[in-house]
């Protein structure tokens, strides 16, 4: 197990086992994430938006910017 001391600043130094393992470098992103009550997952944020492209398959049908409002204030009006 791999252990890290915080700072009274709240900072952390990722030991580089750790970095290497996630593929963290210098000046990139990681994001914690709760994954129950008191235990969190820290996952590194480095792709880059293109790399997520097609991650969710094609949609099942276009829709235009008019149906989505027509969509959102149908929605918002039954909703009162």
């Amino acid at each position: 197990m791999t252990t890290a001391t915080v700072t009274s600043k709240g900072q952390v130094t990722i030991p580089v086992d750790v970095r290497q393992a996630l593929n963290v470098e210098v000046g990139d992103r990681v994001e914690f994430v709760e994954i129950e009550p008191g235990r969190f997952e820290m996952i590194a944020a480095t792709r880059s938006v293109r790399e997520l492209r097609g991650m969710f398959g094609k949609p099942g049908k276009r829709v235009s910017i008019e149906e989505m409002n027509q969509t959102i204030a149908a929605r918002g009006a039954a909703a009162r």
